[in-house]
């Protein structure tokens, strides 16, 4: 499977803080040409949850492109990954520094599909916009998302919930053993398709019904980026996104059609 997106987009805002929490992979000059996006959202004050994120974006994208063929990505390769990042992090504890730490979302594009990986409440969505639907939601790894579950809050209340902000996996060096990414794989990718992964912050005012409009109107990706920046300027925590679009996607037997007129011209 060929994967071809158009040029990724992203939303970074402070927000009513007072510094930048989040991280995102890419970090300078995104293209179509890049297939691995990572966001995390850190936590822990001034210049840990900082630090927490941007080291994790920074070992995740220098581990998986030294390791990954641009194959297909392996569960293994992205394990090794997780478990190099956990070690870097627990050797850059300095005993002040126990409470930092980040969220955790990624998705990586390649031969086999769509990788999705995710830790703690900042969340990935795949969405088709011309069905007006999403395909995939991760799920949040936090009380409050465990009490909607449960059925003992709504969607609505889970957004004003006194402690929403109480997560229960991510990564830190206060753990003894790592949390655990949920992974999931995809081969169901059509042009048009639209990838959305964002930290916490870009939901206070927005649920999965105001994505799915906003990302199926007819307008350019630039301006669907132009209104979750208008969309969000009131938020007050830090509040970050990658918009990946897919453009086009080539599948194996499409592949050796094309190849072979290639080879006969």
């Amino acid at each position: 499977m060929q994967i071809e997106i158009s040029e990724p987009l992203s939303v970074l805002e402070m927000g009513a803080r007072s510094n930048q929490e989040d991280s995102l992979s890419p970090c300078e000059s995104p293209s179509s040409r890049d297939r691995l996006f990572i966001l995390c959202d850190g936590m822990g004050g001034h210049e840990h949850g900082e630090v927490a994120s941007r080291l994790v974006c920074e070992v995740l994208s220098t581990y998986i492109g030294t390791h990954w063929s641009h194959g297909t990505l392996t569960d293994d390769v992205l394990k090794d990954a997780l478990a190099e990042v956990f070690r870097r992090i627990k050797a850059y504890d300095n005993g002040s520094s126990r409470q930092m730490g980040t969220t955790l979302v990624l998705l990586c594009l390649h031969e086999g599909g769509a990788t999705m990986a995710h830790i703690g409440d900042s969340r990935i969505y795949h969405i088709r916009p011309s069905r007006r639907q999403i395909l995939y939601k991760s799920r949040d790894h936090s009380l409050a998302y465990d009490l909607f579950l449960a059925g003992e809050i709504t969607e609505e209340e889970m957004r004003s919930y006194s402690k929403k902000n109480v997560i229960t996996r991510a990564i830190t060096p206060a753990q003894e053993k790592p949390s655990k990414a949920d992974i999931v794989h995809t081969k169901d990718i059509q042009s048009g398709d639209i990838f959305y992964l964002c930290s916490d912050g870009m939901l206070e005012r927005m649920g999965d019904k105001e994505l799915v409009a906003l990302f199926s109107a007819n307008c350019s990706l630039e301006r669907k980026r132009q209104r979750l920046v208008e969309r969000t300027q009131g938020n007050q925590d830090n509040h970050s996104s990658w918009i990946i679009q897919i453009k086009k996607v080539i599948h194996a037997k499409e592949r050796c059609w094309w190849q072979r007129i290639m080879d006969f011209l």
